[in-house]
């Protein structure tokens, strides 16, 4: 009897031994499983949705229009600035192709939403399937408007000009020896433009050839301090200097909407650049600016021949921005560290402290042969500045990006000063240097 006795209590506590296994194993499972909640609640308190940008807010769009007006011929010696005087919204002036018309001619301001439309008298046989740029190869087809020298543009736009179209037009200086700032004057800065309703608008220029001449300085192509500006499948080239940026297209007084759409645009110190110095007009910031299918590049012989070489797209002050498509080629260390793309926000002279980069899209590029990749600054260094943010870098080819050859750092991506919401996705990278190099505090997002 106490053996049966024995064996039944030995078999209860086998079971509760059993028993309270099993319950340390739940409690450990159960408690497992609360701490990993923990931690994810936790992670997830310092995380945020990704940026969402916002998109250019409309077009530019300023399609070839259909005449309503009459058309006016220029020849040879003709007085092209009588002509533009008179012309009335939907007029077509055509220039005698070859000829050459000295300005500086001024875009006077008329009434009405009617572009008048100034065009080569050859147009009809130039280059006209969607896509197709022009070239120099072009410029005997091509009406010349010519800037003097003596400090002047070829043509410049009265304030609040608005609604004309340039097609098939050649502008240059008259001759290697004349000294300008710009060939295509379009808006100005300072006490000439200091308010929206100075703005000149609506302007277009397609399947134009803009360029200075070898060996001669001149400092940028065309000045775009408008709004709802278009520079479509021309050609712009030969903007050099020493000691100064140039550009072929540069803007910092203008409010946009602008497209660059299928050009060839060549100029040292940055190819183009929005920002750069402070605006006269008070929180302006360019922006809705579409940046698709271009060509942007710098000879290689410019190496030798010691012009003011810094990088081939820069963002100084811009919001809204699409570069997709495009290709950009040839950069080297010369006045700055050999980046090819900055996206650097600048308060340049300390009078623009709303100056900001934000909003912006890189995607779908190829970028080769240069120094460095990519630059963003977060916050000015000198100036107070607005931050850099949401910026998507995507589905672009970097090639040769090579400092040895380049003389740069040879890195894809440089970040300083606590840039926010910054996306690198999908990105073929071949490169020399470091992949990424990142200073100057923290950067959010």
């Amino acid at each position: 009897m106490s053996d049966v006795n024995h064996e039944s209590r030995w078999r209860v506590k086998k079971q509760i031994r059993r028993q309270g296994s099993v319950r340390f194993f739940v409690v450990l499972f159960v408690s497992l499983f609360i701490l990993l909640g923990l931690v994810i609640v936790w992670a997830q308190r310092g995380r945020r949705e990704p940026a969402v940008q916002v998109r250019p807010r409309r077009a530019t769009d300023t399609p070839a229009p259909a005449s309503s007006g009459k058309v006016t011929s220029v020849k040879a010696r003709g007085n092209f600035q009588a002509a533009l005087d008179a012309a009335r919204p939907g007029d077509i002036i055509e220039l005698e192709a070859g000829a050459s018309f000295t300005g500086t001619f001024i875009l006077p301001v008329k009434p009405g939403a009617e572009f008048i439309t100034v065009r080569s008298s050859a147009s009809s046989r130039m280059p006209r399937a969607e896509g197709v740029r022009v070239s120099p190869s072009d410029a005997p087809q091509m009406p010349k408007i010519l800037s003097p020298g003596r400090g002047q543009p070829a043509l410049k736009a009265a304030p609040g000009a608005h609604h004309y179209r340039f097609e098939n037009i050649e502008f240059a200086p008259i001759d290697d020896k004349a000294f300008l700032y710009q060939v295509i004057q379009l808006g100005s800065f300072g006490a000439e433009q200091d308010s929206l309703d100075e703005v000149p608008h609506h302007l277009s220029f397609d399947r134009c050839y803009v360029h200075a001449f070898p060996g001669q300085e001149v400092i940028r192509g065309i000045l775009l301090n408008s709004a709802h500006t278009d520079l479509t499948n021309s050609h712009v080239s030969d903007f050099k200097a020493r000691g100064f940026d140039s550009q072929a297209v540069g803007g910092n007084n203008g409010p946009g909407p602008f497209r660059l759409l299928n050009n060839y645009l060549e100029g040292a110190g940055e190819n183009v650049i929005f920002g750069g110095d402070d605006p006269s007009i008070a929180n302006l910031v360019p922006a809705d600016i579409e940046i698709r299918r271009n060509h942007f590049a710098k000879p290689v012989q410019w190496r030798a021949e010691g012009w003011g070489v810094k990088n081939l797209f820069e963002l100084k002050n811009a919001r809204r921005v699409i570069i997709d498509g495009n290709v950009f080629e040839n950069n080297w260390g010369q006045a700055q560290t050999g980046e090819a793309i900055l996206f650097t926000v600048r308060n340049q002279s300390g009078g623009c402290n709303w100056c900001v980069i934000e909003d912006v899209q890189f995607t779908n590029n190829i970028v080769r042969h240069a120094g460095a990749g990519i630059m963003i600054l977060g916050v000015d260094y000198y100036f107070p500045s607005e931050q850099t943010k949401r910026i998507t870098i995507r589905n672009n080819l970097f090639e040769d990006i090579d400092g040895g050859a380049w003389n740069g750092r040879g890195e894809f991506l440089m970040m300083t000063r606590t840039a926010q919401d910054i996306t690198v996705d999908h990105n073929t990278i071949l490169h020399s240097g470091n992949l990424i190099s990142v200073g100057e505090g923290p950067h959010t997002g």
